[in-house]
């Protein structure tokens, strides 16, 4: 199946597409703030630039959509119908790098959290997450 777009077209769509203060982000971080939590954004010096940075903690959080990231059995990470040979392998290129990326911030001592984006549906949830999170 071709792309129903021009190549300009599917060009200006696709840089409306965020890759920092997306809206899961924000409501994460927004979570954090009214817990009176300070931390970095994006820090480069890190594998991956974790969205969410407590150096002194040594702790990370990656907010990741369910899309981009792969999100295992979750209906928002469909495959689109179009140009799978394009999509199948960047996407799939995305969860391997991630995974490469948590396990080397493991490695140097950091506490890794990751939250999906479906999982915001229930921020309560996700402020509990954080919550056991930090205290450990």
């Amino acid at each position: 199946m071709s792309d129903t777009l021009s190549k300009r077209e599917r060009s200006e769509r696709m840089k409306l597409i965020r890759s920092v203060d997306t809206k899961p982000e924000i409501v994460v971080r927004k979570i954090l703030t009214g817990k009176g939590l300070r931390y970095r954004l994006h820090s480069k010096k890190l594998p991956g630039r974790p969205d969410i940075v407590f150096t002194q903690l040594m702790k990370v959080v990656f907010v990741h959509g369910c899309f981009w990231h792969r999100h295992k059995r979750c209906r928002l990470a469909r495959l689109p119908k179009s140009k799978l040979h394009y999509w199948e392998p960047k996407l799939e290129a995305n969860a391997k790098r991630d995974s490469m990326n948590q396990k080397l911030l493991k490695k140097l001592g950091w506490d890794v959290l990751v939250i999906w984006e479906c999982q915001l549906l229930k921020p309560a949830k996700v402020a509990d997450r954080l919550d056991s999170f930090m205290k450990r």
